[in-house]
């Protein structure tokens, strides 16, 4: 007798087969991650690297660092063109942000000058006040606004020194106040090199709007809908930014998984994971070219969905923060709210080490698509005991840069 074939599974079939194949998948690893025992974090003795009043480490750092920023501040009113961002200048008080130069010239020379009195780490207030007197001799806070002209690409200084500011007070200040990690000190293992993926990164501001307003547009013309972008510019300005944070979330979601499942590209992402102590700095260790990609995918959402300019602000504003906050060395218990939004105690997970946290907490927004798709972990009341990747990364910038071509012929 001859056997009938079989028909073709239809394509709804076929994603239900693979849901409830999923699904089971997801309870196994679940029961096999039951039994795991979690452990408290152990730090280590991080005493001689706390900051002590009267010490002259406090006075000489915010003095060597803001007379640093002084003269890259200068230097943003001289040269305007390739230093500064168009986008940006448009929103800027020209009288504000003397204001601000002025205060930090002031800071840096009076800690600086109290640090040589002091006679307590001398070099660092001598150098704090050698930056602010070359600051001075640039033209100092009355310098005068050099031309703006119209350049293709430029560089994202004035975006590196306005967010370190604001950034550094911020999220320092938070991270004393309710630490998770008291141990943990503000200059921590490895924070010069995370300072210098900030820099980096924010620096390339320029290079990410050119993808943003030029790139992505000439390659998603093809699928703007009017009718969506009217009906997204009708609703209030509230209800529009929420649907471009899930809007975005859900594409950043698949976005960052890929990175995990996909070898080569996971040697690209473990640049980001390979950080061993979390704070608001952690975050900027990004790869230049996961940094790009990020940047082009999200931007899809957006350009697509068309938003209020009001909106799209408020948006970049939740995003900029949410992204530093996630990382942050913040010990605020959010009970349900882990839930419902992205926390600290939710993302260091995604950082954890630990077996039964590897390869989840995707999200960055909402931990929405985490729960539908099978990848949430969120012990009661604990948190890593481990941060990293299982395989060790060079320690050095350029180290990490070329890591991902290195590995791939290993």
């Amino acid at each position: 007798m001859l056997l009938k074939p079989c028909k073709q599974e239809s394509i709804g079939f076929r994603q239900q087969r693979l849901f409830k194949i999923a699904k089971v998948e997801n309870a196994m690893k679940r029961k096999r991650h039951s039994s795991f025992i979690y452990i408290e974090r152990k730090i280590q003795d991080m005493s001689n690297k706390f900051f002590v009043p009267g010490a002259g480490r406090i006075s000489g750092y915010i003095s060597l660092i803001l007379g640093a920023m002084t003269i890259l501040g200068v230097l943003c009113f001289k040269y305007p063109t390739y230093l500064t961002t168009a986008e940006l200048r448009a929103l800027y008080n020209l009288d504000l942000l003397r204001a601000l130069l002025r205060v930090c010239m002031w800071t840096a020379f009076l800690l600086g000058l109290s640090n040589v009195m002091r006679n307590k780490r001398r070099w660092m207030g001598l150098l704090g006040i050698l930056f602010v007197s070359v600051s001075i001799a640039l033209g100092g806070y009355n310098v005068q606004l050099g031309e703006v002209e119209n350049v293709p690409l430029a560089v994202g200084l004035d975006w590196l020194l306005l967010d370190l500011f604001f950034s550094a007070i911020l999220f320092i200040f938070i991270e004393k106040i309710v630490p998770k990690y008291t141990e943990q000190a503000i200059l921590r293992p490895e924070w010069k090199l995370d300072l210098l993926y900030f820099g980096v990164n924010h620096v390339m501001i320029g290079v990410l709007l050119l993808i943003s307003n030029r790139f992505v547009p000439n390659m998603m013309s093809w699928a703007v809908n009017d009718g969506i972008q009217s009906f997204m510019r009708s609703l209030h300005v509230g209800w529009q930014v929420l649907i471009l944070l899930l809007c975005a979330d859900f594409v950043q979601y698949w976005v960052h998984r890929t990175f995990h499942v996909i070898k080569p590209l996971w040697k690209v992402h473990a640049v980001h994971h390979c950080v061993e102590h979390m704070d608001w700095l952690a975050g900027s260790r990004n790869h230049i070219f996961q940094t790009v990609v990020d940047r082009a995918m999200m931007t899809i959402p957006l350009y697509l969905l068309g938003p209020d300019t009001a909106a799209l602000n408020i948006y970049v504003m939740v995003a900029a923060f949410q992204a530093v906050f996630i990382h942050a060395n913040v010990g605020i218990n959010f009970g349900f709210l882990n839930y419902i939004i992205a926390t600290p105690q939710f993302h260091h997970w995604h950082h954890s080490s630990e077996k039964p946290a590897i390869d989840t907490n995707y999200g960055i927004h909402f931990p929405i698509f985490d729960l539908l798709f099978g990848t949430f972990h969120m012990p009661k009341d604990k948190w890593p005991a481990q941060y990293g990747t299982l395989d060790e990364l060079p320690k050095d910038f350029m180290g990490q840069i070329a890591y991902p071509l290195k590995s791939s012929k290993e």
